[in-house]
């Protein structure tokens, strides 16, 4: 019976003391574990430290740069992408070692579970939430390099994983708000550096839009509560990228 090859896995962190050990945790399973830390000062780094992580200590140059430092440093040419607010499930390592004995395909997505103030999101488009894919052979794949929401080439098919992996991205409303802060004020620059800009259409409409999309064609009124607030959060996160946009360009 073929057994799987050793297996990388990798994460990107700044400041992420309160949530380390937890995914650390979940990939103990991996042959290898890379960090990319872009100089915490929480004790990041030195909570991993205690697991035998690699640590690559580089400055935020934008997601896609910083994930292809990882693939780059990897003794392992399989790899799986784990985010600081995700955790793997002894489920999807068990998958992960099954299919890599006979992989079939380049790279593989995988369906994530998604938290938002403690409660599993099925609708919003927060689950499977395919994104991007998350186990993969460096070889055959790359990521482009944007400051945020990196895109990827892969030559070679793609499959889908079954079993999920858990993120936890919003456990409070303070998080929500500052990754909001964050999140917009990236993607405001990586749309001006690509030679997008922002008018009244885009402040006026393109909002409204965002909260259409998720409360009534991705079912967020099937969440309750939880849902409006997404799908109200959503819409503020399009008009504070645009907004911020906005100002860029008179400048």
């Amino acid at each position: 019976m073929a057994t799987a090859p050793p297996i990388t896995a990798y994460t990107l962190t700044l400041n992420e003391a309160a949530q380390i050990r937890a995914v650390l945790e979940s990939v103990k399973w991996a042959d290898e574990i890379i960090l990319v830390d872009s100089f915490s000062t929480d004790g990041t780094v030195e909570i991993a430290k205690e697991y035998g992580v690699r640590i690559i200590s580089e400055k935020f140059c934008g997601f896609g740069k910083l994930r292809n430092l990882a693939l780059a440093a990897s003794a392992n040419d399989w790899m799986v992408s784990i985010d600081a607010d995700e955790r793997c499930t002894p489920e999807f390592a068990a998958e992960v070692r099954q299919t890599l004995a006979a992989p079939k395909c380049a790279a593989y997505f995988v369906p994530r579970l998604n938290y938002f103030l403690g409660r599993p999101i099925h609708f919003c488009g927060m689950y499977p939430d395919y994104r991007q894919p998350q186990v993969f052979d460096r070889r055959r794949f790359k990521y482009h390099d944007h400051l945020v929401h990196e895109g990827f080439v892969c030559d070679g098919p793609r499959g889908y994983f079954t079993h999920a992996i858990v993120q936890h991205p919003f456990p409070t409303l303070a998080v929500v708000l500052a990754k909001n802060e964050r999140y917009t004020t990236l993607m405001a620059q990586r749309y001006f550096n690509e030679g997008r800009r922002a008018g009244l259409g885009n402040l006026a409409f393109s909002p409204a839009a965002a909260f259409f999309k998720k409360y009534v064609v991705q079912q967020g009124f099937r969440e309750g509560t939880h849902g409006f607030l997404l799908a109200g959060f959503h819409a503020l996160y399009t008009f504070v990228k645009y907004a911020k946009l906005w100002e860029l360009q008179r400048r």
